[in-house]
C-alpha cells in the first residue's frame, strides 16, 4: 500500500509540472497492465484523472468492454487500443461506434521490413505478417492512431520520418501521434503529424516541455 502512495504521489507531482508547464495532454500506459494482459494499475491511473486537469490518454491491460467503460466514465479522455485492435476488429469497432471515434486511440507498432510496415503485437513478441495498411483499413471509422516504429523506440536516434509522412499521405483523415525515437525540438519540428509521444527524451532532459509546447503551437 505504500507502495502505491509513493507511485501515485509521484505521478500526480508529475501531472502537475506537465499543467503548470502549459500542457493539454499527457499519455500513460500501465506497463503492468500490457504485460499481464489484464488492469493493473487502472484505479491508480483513474485516481489522477480525477485530480489533474489534464486530459489523459491511457494505454495498458485493456481486453473488456467494461474496462473501458470503466475508465472513461473515471474521467480518463482516451483509451488507447493495441493488441486486440489487430486480434479482435469487430470488437473494438463496436467499442468505437459505442464511445464514440474521439474516445479510442487504435495504437499499431511496426517493424518495417523491405518498406513494408508488418505490424507486431503482444509486446513486439509476435510479427503478425499484416501490413500497416491492412489493418488500418478494418477501421475505417476511427479518428485517431498512435504509430510506432519499433526499431526507433527509446533509441534516441529521431523518428522514422519516411514511415510516419507516408502515414499521414496514405491515412488521412486519421489524426496520426508519432511515437518512438523523438530525441530534440528539432524532430518535433520536423515531423507532420498530427502530435507525437515524448518520453525518454523529456524524463532525460533533451527536450524541455515549455520549449517543446511553444514550437508545436507556432
Amino acid at each position: 500500500m505504500r507502495r502505491c502512495h509513493h507511485l501515485f504521489g509521484r505521478a500526480l507531482e508529475a501531472l502537475q509540472r506537465f499543467a503548470e508547464a502549459g500542457a493539454e495532454w499527457t499519455h500513460i500506459v500501465d506497463l503492468d497492465g500490457a504485460r499481464m494482459r489484464e488492469p493493473v494499475q487502472h484505479e491508480l491511473i483513474a485516481a489522477l484523472a480525477r485530480m489533474s486537469s489534464l486530459r489523459l490518454q491511457v494505454g495498458g491491460g485493456f481486453r473488456t468492454r467494461d474496462q473501458v467503460a470503466r475508465m472513461l466514465d473515471a474521467g480518463i479522455a482516451r483509451v488507447v487500443i493495441g493488441s486486440l485492435a489487430v486480434r479482435e476488429p469487430d470488437t473494438v469497432r463496436r467499442w468505437i461506434g459505442e464511445f464514440g471515434a474521439d474516445r479510442i486511440t487504435l495504437s499499431l507498432d511496426v517493424n518495417v521490413v523491405d518498406g513494408v510496415p508488418v505490424v507486431a503485437i503482444s509486446g513486439w513478441t509476435e510479427d503478425t505478417g499484416t501490413s500497416l495498411w491492412k489493418v488500418v483499413a478494418e477501421y475505417p471509422e476511427a479518428r485517431h492512431l498512435l504509430l510506432t516504429d519499433i526499431g526507433q523506440d527509446g533509441m534516441l536516434a529521431g523518428p522514422n520520418f519516411e514511415l510516419l509522412e507516408d502515414a499521414v499521405e496514405r491515412l488521412a483523415p486519421l489524426n496520426i501521434q508519432a511515437s518512438g525515437g523523438v530525441s530534440s525540438l528539432a524532430d518535433l519540428e520536423r515531423l507532420t503529424t498530427d502530435g507525437a509521444i515524448v518520453g525518454k527524451a523529456l524524463w532525460e532532459g533533451r527536450i524541455r516541455l515549455e520549449e517543446a509546447l511553444r514550437l508545436v503551437r507556432t
